[in-house]
């Protein structure tokens, strides 16, 4: 099957393009988010192909995978094609609603384009309308069990810290720098080493895929401070390299990883004390971090991944 695909969230992608499907991957010159080809951290392999908007009206492709409504307009601008009517599509819904609950979702109103949302509690939140909705739940390469956590220090991988503030838990890196120092990594990350407790913190701004999962596995504990986002793959991969997680109670986690180890609470001293316990004792962290990798390779597996949207892919054609 030949699938047409924004780059939007590369690691999402990067789960997607290693299917059993020939993907087109718009590049504009500009490499912006309309167009960003192919990625620079990531690998990805020969059955994923970067096009221009040019070529792309001039390709075949079976089905269209939407991530932003902009796309169904640079559809039709560059191929001509209507979304749903003249090309079978699916579009992904990565994130949680900004309103819980009260947030309308912009393809409510339509039924021939089916929403896959990433989590249960994503689908839940949303308000869908009469589209129809699929859950597609993470899936994961499989990084080894890379975890050594020779340094003592708790890592944390979210992009744009500064600009998503409370959204990504920014303001509770303090709370973690009293029981530990922490190493961030991502997009933008870079800006925190000038910030309160910098010192303790310090921002290692974006680093390519492969190596930054050797950098996390080096620390002792990760952490996830996301208050209001959809199940973080960085979290996943850092239990399936087999790490202990502290974290945050918040949206799909509570039940996505109830089989694992990970310590999730709202509570900054429980937060607190389940740091300075992996800190101190590299046996329990070990084992906890076993136990985590076995949970999200069971659950989270790119093989289901793959199975999960092969069958969507082929109810919509």
């Amino acid at each position: 099957m030949k699938v047409l695909m924004w780059h939007v969230h590369g690691a999402w992608a990067t789960a997607f393009v290693h299917g059993r499907h020939e993907v087109l991957v718009p590049l504009t010159p500009d490499r912006g988010p309309d167009g960003r080809g192919l990625p620079a951290t990531y690998a990805w392999p020969a059955s994923a192909r970067a096009v221009s908007p040019g070529e792309l009206a001039q390709e075949q492709f079976d089905v269209v995978v939407l991530q932003r409504t902009e796309e169904i307009d640079l559809l039709r601008l560059w191929c001509g094609l209507r979304a749903g009517v003249d090309v079978p599509a699916v579009f992904v819904e990565h994130n949680a609603p900004l309103q819980p609950v009260a947030s309308r979702h912009p393809l409510a109103e339509q039924s021939r384009i089916p929403i896959v949302h990433v989590t249960h509690f994503n689908a839940l939140m949303w308000d869908n309308g009469r589209a129809r909705t699929e859950v597609i739940e993470h899936g994961i390469p499989d990084p080894g069990a890379r975890y050594r956590g020779t340094l003592p220090r708790a890592a944390v991988v979210v992009n744009e810290p500064l600009r998503r503030g409370r959204v990504t838990g920014t303001d509770l890196l303090s709370t973690v720098a009293d029981s530990a120092a922490v190493d961030v990594f991502g997009i933008g990350t870079a800006a925190l080493t000038t910030s309160a407790h910098r010192h303790k913190i310090l921002g290692h701004g974006d680093i390519a895929h492969d190596p930054l999962l050797d950098l996390v596995a080096g620390r002792r504990v990760y952490v996830h401070l996301c208050r209001w986002t959809s199940l973080g793959l960085s979290l996943l991969e850092a239990m399936a390299m087999g790490m202990p997680v502290v974290g945050l109670s918040t949206t799909a986690a509570p039940e996505s990883l109830a089989a694992s180890a990970a310590v999730l609470t709202n509570d900054p001293h429980v937060l607190r004390s389940a740091l300075r316990e992996y800190l101190n004792d590299d046996a329990a962290a070990e084992a906890a971090g076993r136990r985590n990798r076995s949970a999200v390779l069971s659950r989270f597996s790119l093989e289901r991944f793959q199975t999960d949207w092969d069958r969507v892919l082929k109810e919509v054609l």
